[in-house]
């Protein structure tokens, strides 16, 4: 697995994106983009121990809840799981876990962290590139400073993977970033495996607030219109690039079958098809476009209004993509039956509602009435604070509906911040549920998790030890030498 335990919790371990070779070239699109969303490798892997919990309440989020539950965690991944007497298991270090109660690891789909760092600073606040309304082109992950403060407190709150996103100022703002919690010198090396790349789009207030007098969008059909023409133009970048790759297959099979005919004597029948084809000029902006109309980018939009969220969709089906979460998303319970048919997720706030005109038919019943009506819903913190204590704004939301008489499970509720931002990210059959097999993203509570007195006593990622309560670890230099605990 990929990360070790006592002193790599400190030091981290030291990563590098695999690209192509010096002087190597790139003859497609996807290539190309494999430059910068090249997989991450481990150059000093250290193995997880075995670990077995013992003796707790375990709530997978699977629909399970184990009482006298155990759960072994073998090469960071889940092994095996059930109740009663567990199995004797040699290696395994043994945990107590009696009186305590075990969940997956917490996933925030909607944070800043890193970006706009905690405590804010002018000089760190690198989540908005306000110079257009539209800037595909930046990524979340060349601001993210991995020292952020915020990160060991949102540990030590339970969240053990987060998606870290531009802000709402543009259009599109850029590509966003999951992240694993885990201690790292640089953000490429807190990527979570495998999760597919994001995109952080707006509508609403805060694009035409910011660009109403300079230069526009100043209303809302100007924003709708600033994302059509950028898909246009993202469209056509497309085509060209597709129209390309088919000559330059073309001229691959034309001068195989032209140095073949050489062989032959042939010439004739096989004339020489000339010089190979010149790619397209890159866009780093449309790139990025591009990569949302084949389905391999992710997008998230920021969105208050339920009308804001049906232009957007509308949006979405004249340019051939799909929305995977509105964000924010106060107004969702107005179009519930529409977001549940076509499988795109809320992400939302307990209570949060009424600080602008937009948000201000906010209701505490929306996660429980989207629940009612079979759409996805997460709870979602976009605050360095509130990303602390996600599972009390799960145990808010869940008990606002049960107070209107909505059948909400804790099953539901314990989703909404594990299983349901899992898929909002592309990571659900990784983490999200402790099932056989799935990453061993684990937190172990002193009390049950929806308690306002609830703390995560110990949090595995991948199987290690990355939080300890009794043995609270600096995980920043910026704090290094005022506190130990976070």
């Amino acid at each position: 697995m990929r990360y070790g335990t006592d002193a790599a919790l400190m030091l981290g371990l030291l990563w590098t994106g695999v690209g192509l070779a010096a002087g190597e070239t790139s003859t497609s699109l996807e290539e190309i983009e494999a430059r910068g969303q090249a997989p991450i490798e481990v150059l000093a892997p250290v193995a997880a121990p075995t670990v077995l919990l013992r003796g707790g309440t375990v709530l997978t989020a699977a629909g399970d809840r184990l009482e006298d539950g155990w759960v072994l965690m073998r090469d960071g991944l889940i092994a095996d799981l059930g109740t009663g007497e567990p199995p004797v298991v040699d290696d395994a270090k043994v945990l107590d876990v009696t009186d305590h109660y075990v969940t997956p690891g917490l996933i925030d789909a909607h944070s800043h962290l890193g970006l706009f760092s905690s405590p804010g600073s002018i000089a760190h606040g690198d989540g908005n590139e306000a110079t257009a309304p539209v800037t595909p082109g930046v990524w979340g992950e060349h601001s993210m400073w991995p020292q952020d403060p915020g990160l060991a407190r949102a540990l030590a709150g339970g969240v053990t993977t987060f998606q870290t996103l531009p802000g709402s100022t543009n259009l599109v703002g850029g590509r966003g970033v999951v992240l694993h919690m885990v201690p790292a010198r640089g953000a490429r090396a807190m990527r979570f495996p495998g999760a597919p790349e994001t995109l952080k789009m707006a509508c609403g207030e805060n694009p035409k607030r910011t660009y109403g007098e300079r230069g526009g969008p100043s209303t809302r059909m100007g924003n709708v219109e600033g994302n059509r023409s950028a898909f246009l133009e993202a469209r056509a970048f497309l085509d060209e690039w597709d129209a390309y790759e088919e000559e330059h297959a073309e001229w691959v099979e034309d001068n195989a079958a032209h140095d073949a005919a050489l062989t032959k004597k042939e010439k004739r029948d096989h004339p020489d098809p000339g010089d190979e084809p010149e790619p397209p000029d890159r866009d780093l902006g449309k790139e990025t476009l591009a990569g949302v109309l084949r389905g391999e980018i992710l997008p998230q939009v920021h969105c208050y209004q339920a009308d804001d969220m049906l232009s957007m969709l509308q949006v979405a089906d004249e340019m051939g993509f799909r929305i995977r979460a509105f964000h924010h998303a106060l107004e969702s319970y107005k179009i519930r039956d529409i977001l549940a048919e076509r499988e795109v997720a809320s992400c939302t706030w307990a209570d949060w509602w009424g600080f602008k005109l937009e948000a201000f038919d906010g209701i505490p019943h929306n996660a429980a009435l989207l629940t009612e009506a079979g759409a996805r819903v997460t709870i979602k913190s976009d605050s360095s604070i509130g990303i602390q204590r996600l599972n009390q704004e799960a145990a808010k939301a869940r008990r606002s509906g049960l107070e209107a008489g909505l059948d909400v499970s804790e099953d539901d509720a314990l989703r909404w911040i594990t299983l349901h931002p899992a898929w909002v990210l592309g990571i659900d059959d990784q983490v999200g549920s402790l099932e056989r097999e799935k990453r061993a993203d684990v937190v172990v509570w002193d009390a049950h998790p929806f308690s306002v007195y609830a703390k995560a006593r110990w949090v595995f990622v991948d199987g290690a030890l990355r939080w300890d309560t009794e043995r609270p670890q600096v995980w920043s230099d910026f704090r290094a030498g005022w506190e130990v605990t976070p």
